[in-house]
């Protein structure tokens, strides 16, 4: 299947012709069996960004969430007003109440939207937690076993699940990523990777009966990662002979600049604007 994947929300731009750039993701995946979109970023950029790149919103046929962060999920009312009534795909714990804390700061950063107001916006929610088939050949993966020791969780991200005792650190169960089966082979999209990089590689190839993947694209976290966390990463990118890396988002300035001079050809900044063909 002819893929074509599209930053249209980033925290950096690639292109100097009318796009803005935005501490987010979002993505739009072409494919000549349907036109899809991955995550909305913050809201600030997704329609100007889409109509500096010539990408028609109103074409796509769903609409996918990686996670019930706002710097994901901000874009959707625009989105929704633009394309009208659309399937929205996630998980059940999109919606949990989210916070970041740290150093006594504490900031809400779960979807900036309740339910009913996006509902009446055209959103048609289908939450799964198992993997779904959202198109042709295109996959939302469903919540990743987290099977690996070195793959931690963000100490300061805490969640308050309806009917749950108070805040607690929160795993990111709903932490989804996309999977498109192109002609050149898995293309692997990542909104943040809380379920940790490897583990969605590991989960991907189990689930797709596959032993490479042509190529990643999207936020790793590997910003927030250890040495070991890292290190780890970077063996099993060349293990699965993995051709492309495109980070995005959470990767950070330094690790992105690490991974440039380690990969080398294979890697490009999936800024806005940046295009990955499959």
């Amino acid at each position: 299947m002819k893929t074509r994947v599209t930053i249209l929300c980033e925290n950096s731009v690639g292109i100097p012709f009318g796009v803005v750039g935005e501490h987010g993701f979002a993505c739009l995946i072409e494919t000549d069996k349907g036109d899809y979109l991955f995550d909305t970023g913050q809201g600030f950029g997704i329609v100007t960004n889409a109509l500096a790149l010539g990408k028609d919103l109103k074409r796509i046929e769903s609409v996918m969430i990686s996670h019930g962060h706002y710097d994901h999920t901000g874009g959707l009312p625009a989105v929704l007003k633009l394309k009208g009534p659309v399937p929205v795909y996630g998980h059940p714990g999109m919606f949990f109440e989210r916070y970041w804390s740290k150093d006594g700061e504490k900031r809400y950063i779960g979807i900036p939207y309740r339910r009913p107001f996006l509902e009446s916006l055209g959103a048609r929610f289908q939450l799964n937690t198992g993997m779904v088939e959202v198109g042709p050949g295109v996959y939302l993966t469903g919540e990743i076993p987290r099977t690996t020791l070195f793959e931690k969780s963000d100490a300061n991200m805490t969640v308050h699940p309806p009917g749950a005792d108070p805040i607690h650190p929160d795993p990111i169960q709903d932490d989804l990523s996309l999977i498109v089966d192109s002609d050149k082979g898995l293309i692997l999209i990542l909104g943040c990777a809380h379920a940790g990089m490897v583990n969605i590689i590991n989960y991907t190839l189990e689930k797709m009966g596959r032993d490479r993947i042509h190529a990643i694209i999207g936020g790793t976290h590997l910003g927030f990662s250890s040495e070991d966390q890292f290190d780890e990463t970077i063996r099993v990118i060349d293990q699965y002979r993995i051709e492309r890396i495109g980070v995005s988002h959470c990767t950070g300035l330094a690790k992105a600049a690490t991974l440039y001079n380690l990969l080398g050809d294979r890697f490009f900044f999936g800024s806005v604007g940046a295009v990955l063909e499959g």
